[in-house]
């Protein structure tokens, strides 16, 4: 629940988004597109781990710009592609939205990094 004493929502969502991207959410899942991993892979599966750790790097160090409050979408360039990522909100069961992203007892976040053929 939001503390509207101390915290703005966007502060609140802001802080449990970076839990998301930085690994520390149990709950949440980190999704890579198909076509974001073969980009970066070939069909071995150390290859698609060494991928999925580069993506991973590149996320957690990304640096936002002051216009995302919300530190819920993004962009970096990896190996001379851009890839995009969005953080979308859910219910615990992932089957409909969240009613408060600034609680994380009822939120499930889902982050995707993908390509811009998959937007």
């Amino acid at each position: 629940m939001l503390d509207h004493a101390t915290t703005t929502r966007a502060e609140a969502i802001a802080r449990l988004n970076d839990r998301c991207r930085q690994g520390y959410d149990r709950t949440a899942r980190i999704v890579v597109t198909r076509t974001c991993l073969a980009t970066f892979s070939n069909e071995s599966i150390a290859s698609q781990a060494i991928a999925q750790a580069m993506l991973l790097q590149n996320l957690r160090g990304y640096a936002f710009p002051p216009d995302v409050p919300e530190r819920d979408r993004g962009d970096f360039v990896m190996d001379g592609t851009r890839v995009y990522f969005r953080i979308d909100y859910y219910d615990p069961d992932l089957a409909h939205g969240s009613e408060d992203p600034t609680d994380a007892s009822v939120t499930r976040r889902v982050l995707t990094m993908m390509l811009r053929e998959d937007l």
